[in-house]
């Protein structure tokens, strides 16, 4: 008979049990101690080994040759209790059986001594369950149970149980497991039984287990079933997931007001086997992780991402000032309260929700309105040295020479004044020049712009093609506050000394300096790169310019 996989790799020693070190090092010091308490509180998520740790409590407590505070699994109490043959060990679910007589039973049994193990053991799951007659009667035989007694009670709502109850346990909290923990230990189980995965997949399916360990296994063992390499596509097309790079481009059709492009997404899903309230939860999902890379400075910290997603979400999120994205999640959060209540209206208020995302001035809420106004306050930084085009003005012939000597001053017309006849010239404004704040060796002393990068997806976002220009030159602060780009070359000079791209460009950097860059504060040269010969000098430049 099949063995599910999240059975047959059930831990059977605390060594094997991943995530939950704080816990297992105190039972483990507990059971070579031979220091047992009388009761336990298990308590945390689902899947996260309260379980599991509890069984093997059960066998450590009883185990005749422990090893380091684990059972040895050899002896033959822990066969025993291995193959359920143990009357002593009693598991209990307190979901079906949370009635007073359940408790009953269990008061009236624990004054009989053990029949063949050192101590009887009672694991109650679920115990929030129990009725609030059911705890009465435990309470007392919980608070002094015989010196032979043992108690593991497991909950996932420890809230719900009186504080009578935790009060006389020792209570263990088991957090979440993390994702790179449950990632390693996919790869090692689809090792072992022989699946092919790619890494990134089975981060994916860590991701979508949540901290517990037994919905990441049997995730890994339904993509499994189909008998080919899991890749991450092959996990979005078997769990019902849009995929990432899927609601990437919506969040970009959102931004650029591309409605043909959102239309033609929710009819994908609406059309497919794929349901538009989980489409709709994966779309809240990424606007947490654009807010987080948006405020935060460590933002690998908080979310669990490779290298290439990390890029995506830096350059979404220069799309969007942070109220304009609490603003689109709180019209999220409506409509998925909506389509909770409305099943029959989920692409209705999917759509008309796109759509509002896409305008501010379609609604008239706070949110909405603190969007508008931050769009308001960016285009002021950016919009103040804007050039107005410029009025055509007719050639002017140069008027047929005149003897000035013959011509007196009544001859010269009423109407025309001096100033008109020779107009003062204003000085022009002189050009900048190359020229840098030098220091006493007479070398530059540059300091490269930190925000260099968002800089150039602000201006690719206006013109790809300046873009892939920019991108490629290195941007310093000169010590007179000036802004310094240094291309390799005169092509990519030229391509950029443009009044059109030089507007973006300077657009872009005062938006990022939250300052005004003035056009006499950039200054552009061509410096051809040249090999420095030694690799740690090539790192640390790179890693300045970024």
């Amino acid at each position: 008979m099949h063995q599910a996989l999240y059975r047959k790799w059930r831990p059977q020693t605390f060594d094997d049990v991943r995530g939950q070190e704080h816990i297992t090092s105190i039972l483990k010091y507990e059971a070579e101690h031979n220091a047992f308490c009388h009761a336990y509180l298990f308590c945390g998520s689902r899947g996260t080994g309260k379980t599991t740790c509890a069984k093997i409590l059960a066998k450590a407590v009883n185990c005749e040759t422990p090893v380091n505070g684990s059972p040895c699994g050899v002896c033959a109490s822990c066969r025993a209790i291995d193959a359920g043959a143990a009357t002593d060990v009693l598991e209990m679910d307190a979901a079906s059986n949370n009635g007073v007589d359940n408790i009953r039973d269990i008061r009236d049994e624990v004054v009989y001594a053990p029949s063949m193990l050192k101590y009887r053991v009672y694991i109650i799951d679920e115990v929030h369950m129990l009725s609030g007659s059911a705890f009465n009667a435990l309470l007392k035989t919980l608070e002094e149970p015989p010196s032979y007694v043992v108690f593991i009670l497991a909950t996932t709502e420890m809230h719900k149980l009186p504080a009578t109850i935790v009060s006389r346990c020792q209570r263990f909290e088991f957090r979440r497991i993390a994702t790179p923990v449950l990632r390693d230990r996919l790869l090692y189980i689809a090792e072992q039984e022989g699946i092919e995965i790619e890494p990134d997949a089975a981060l994916l399916l860590a991701k979508l287990a949540q901290g517990g360990m037994r919905d990441a296994i049997s995730l890994l063992e339904l993509c499994a079933g189909a008998r080919q390499r899991i890749t991450p596509a092959l996990v979005n097309d078997t769990v019902g997931l849009t995929g990432r790079d899927t609601m990437l481009r919506v969040v970009r059709a959102i931004s650029a007001r591309d409605y043909d492009a959102l239309y033609a997404q929710v009819d994908e899903v609406v059309q497919s086997a794929k349901d538009l309230g989980v489409f709709w939860q994966d779309l809240i999902a990424l606007y947490r992780d654009i807010m987080v890379v948006k405020t935060t400075k460590n933002y690998a910290t908080y979310l669990d991402l490779t290298d290439e997603e990390s890029r995506q979400l830096k350059e979404v999120s220069a799309l969007f000032t942070k109220e304009t994205i609490l603003y689109h999640q709180r019209l999220l959060d409506q409509a998925f309260i909506t389509m909770q209540g409305a099943n029959a209206l989920k692409r209705v208020t999917a759509e008309i929700t796109l759509t509002r995302m896409c305008d501010e001035a379609l609604n008239t809420s706070n949110e909405a309105l603190l969007s508008r106004i931050a769009r308001l306050e960016e285009q002021m930084i950016t919009g103040g040295w804007r050039r107005a085009a410029a009025p055509e003005i007719a050639p002017i012939e140069a008027p047929a020479a005149m003897n000035t000597a013959e011509q007196t001053p009544e001859e010269i017309p009423a109407e025309v004044s001096a100033p008109d006849i020779a107009p003062q010239v204003e000085a022009a404004e002189p050009k900048p020049t190359a020229a840098s704040p030098v220091d006493t060796t007479g070398k530059r002393v540059l300091r490269p712009v930190k925000c260099w990068a968002e800089v150039v997806q602000r201006v690719s976002a206006q013109d790809p093609m300046s873009g892939s220009f920019v991108k490629n030159a290195r941007a310093y602060h000169s010590e007179d506050g000036k802004i310094i780009l240094r291309f390799d070359n005169d092509f990519s000079l030229m391509m950029i000394d443009r009044d059109d791209t030089k507007d973006h460009l300077r657009g872009a950097l005062s938006v990022c300096l939250q300052r005004e860059v003035k056009e006499r504060e950039l200054i552009t040269e061509v410096i051809p790169k040249t090999p420095t010969g030694c690799a740690i000098d090539e790192i640390i430049e790179a890693l300045e310019e970024n």
